[in-house]
């Protein structure tokens, strides 16, 4: 289902942290929000998961207004999975997958074969069976942000929100992890996540969201937006936009800077590591 957000703002008592914002995603693409801390990328994934709610303007998922929904029927339309999850103690993984099917419990609908079913794949399609008896806390933290993902598509909705899903994880782990946002989105899910490396959004998203000041500054495919300056706007610093070996994507070098001329060399081959380091990660 498509995911519209018209004239979205929000903000906090004495503060505006989303200005005005109007974003339309499409089904089965992956939107990446990127921009400095403090632009307001979180308080907008919170305003279209239900969370948060906007001070103006409309959040509808397949024309349905979310906001003018009950709880439990917004949680079979979109679903957040927040930076930094609490999973009840001694929870085991299967135990936490299982959590997503609860939006589908009812007085007259209790656990069926079909919710044993839908786990299954859930935890099949991001490598937790395995996993399944053991407990969460017990686990590294590629493996607990797969059982979180686990967890959100048991759910079943269409959108999918991610709040910062590579925070704390080294790059095997966060390779491993936007691997997989791309293959739910083949399924046809629609998926929106909020990231502060640029450079992985830029890699693994259909459409890049950046932001600043809580306004939508730029909004296209990465080839397309990303350049010197647009970093520039967003982060106040000058870069290199370099196209990574393979695929084009844009890999975003900082411009660095000395005065005693050791800097500036390694500024010379700076851009060349860092094309190589990228072009070694996984393409999606």
């Amino acid at each position: 289902m498509e995911l519209v957000v018209e004239g979205v703002r929000a903000g906090y008592p004495g503060l505006v942290a989303v200005d005005g914002v109007d974003l339309t995603v499409p089904t089965g693409r992956v939107v990446a929000i990127v921009g400095p801390n403090g632009c307001g990328k979180s308080t907008l994934l919170r305003a279209m998961a239900r969370v948060h709610r906007p001070l103006d303007g409309r959040i509808t998922v397949g024309g349905h207004d979310v906001w003018a929904m009950r709880p439990r029927q917004a949680a079979h339309h979109v679903t957040l999975l927040p930076q930094a999850p609490v999973a009840p103690e001694g929870i085991t993984v299967a135990g936490l997958v299982a959590y997503g099917r609860h939006p589908h419990q009812g007085l007259f609908r209790q656990w069926s074969r079909e919710d044993e079913r839908i786990v299954a794949e859930a935890m099949t399609a991001t490598g937790v069976t395995d996993l399944a008896d053991r407990r969460v806390d017990q686990l590294s933290g590629g493996q607990r942000q797969r059982a979180w993902l686990a967890m959100t598509l048991a759910q079943q909705t269409p959108v999918t929100l991610l709040d910062e899903p590579t925070s704390a994880l080294d790059l095997g782990h966060s390779v491993e992890v936007l691997d997989l946002v791309r293959t739910v989105a083949r399924d046809g899910r629609t998926i929106v996540m909020v990231l502060h490396d640029i450079a992985s959004a830029a890699r693994y998203a259909d459409v890049l969201v950046a932001m600043r000041a809580g306004k939508v500054i730029a909004c296209g495919s990465p080839k397309e937006i990303v350049d010197s300056a647009l970093i520039r706007t967003l982060y106040d610093i000058d870069a290199d936009v370099l196209s990574a070996p393979g695929d084009g994507a844009p890999v975003v070098v900082p411009t660095a800077t000395g005065g005693d001329g050791s800097d500036t060399a390694q500024a010379d081959t700076a851009p060349a590591d860092a094309v190589q380091a990228v072009a070694a990660a996984k393409t999606p």
